[in-house]
């Protein structure tokens, strides 16, 4: 069993991981995003005595060489290099790693992309994000970075729809994250049509026959598709899994799978994409694992 936390801009979840993946949640509580102190002591409430090591996936960026987190979602700890403060607080080994990176990670070792030698696993959530895991292991680029297919310019090529151009929070300007999320496909729709629906409606009433909403999704159909398309030609995954809030329709991603394979150079006949099935912690299972190759020196 792996002791692993889930670290998000909303709550801390803490849980015992087995060998198969399996998560036996132990407490959660909110994050506290401002202050150090309290975020350091709900921490170490939440963590049992022993000397194991422990895996953390959270919403950030680890710059690989310094150890320093980068995290807008929480900036009370933002700027810290936060492994090796809690290997000090905890008083055993800690192992970081990006949430988005543990999704992919889990998906790899014990969802459906089990067995494929090339995965890139996205995240449809709020805004969008993704990771990538060659041969069981996790890819980190430079500076931590990589799977950011959200972050270069949004396009609508299919459609000729004209697009609102927004600041993104990289600093970019009209960047795919900035529509291709929940918050994107309600910026479309205001776009569009000067009033406001939030993105589980949009979906609702497009999966319903709704002109207005068919639209819009088409219109981020093609600006997703045609990003993940680019991506997929550069990276050439087997297997796409996809998380977040988007991905809790089925038929929003057999919609995006289709559009991405009519895009892309391979001519693949079965899904590439996938809605996962796992729960909103999966990342425990992702650091788990993380934390297994790094004792057993799978990875650096």
């Amino acid at each position: 069993m792996t002791f692993c936390f889930d670290i998000g801009g909303s709550k801390i979840v803490a849980a015992h991981v087995d060998d198969q993946g399996r998560i036996e949640e132990r407490g959660r509580r909110a994050t506290p995003v401002d202050d150090p102190s309290r975020f350091f002591k709900a921490l170490k409430a939440l963590c049992p005595e022993g000397d194991e090591a422990v895996g953390i996936a959270i919403a950030g960026v680890i710059e690989p060489q310094s150890g320093q987190l980068t995290s807008a979602n929480i900036p009370g700890i933002s700027g810290l290099r936060l492994a090796e403060e809690l290997q000090v607080r905890l008083r055993r080994p800690v192992f970081l790693l990006n949430d988005a990176d543990a999704f992919a990670l889990a998906e790899a070792r014990w969802g459906a992309a089990s067995g494929h030698a090339s995965v890139m696993a996205i995240i449809l959530g709020t805004g969008v994000g993704g990771a990538i895991v060659l041969n069981g292991r996790l890819h980190v680029g430079q500076a931590g970075l990589s799977g950011e297919w959200g972050h270069g310019p949004a396009s609508a090529m299919r459609t000729g729809e004209s697009l609102p151009i927004l600041t993104c929070l990289c600093g970019q300007t009209g960047c795919v994250d900035t529509l291709g999320g929940a918050r994107g496909l309600e910026r479309l729709y205001l776009h569009a049509y000067r009033t406001s629906l939030d993105s589980v409606s949009i979906v609702n009433a497009w999966q319903s026959g709704d002109a207005m909403a068919t639209r819009i999704v088409d219109l981020w159909l093609d600006i997703v598709g045609g990003a993940l398309a680019a991506a997929v030609n550069l990276i050439g995954p087997s297997v796409v899994p996809v998380g977040g809030g988007l991905a809790r329709s089925q038929e929003l991603i057999s919609a995006l799978d289709q559009e991405v394979r009519r895009r892309s150079l391979v001519r693949q006949e079965t899904s590439l994409l996938y809605p996962t099935a796992s729960g909103p912690e999966q990342g425990l299972a992702g650091a788990a694992w993380m934390v297994q190759q790094r004792l057993s020196g799978i990875a650096s």
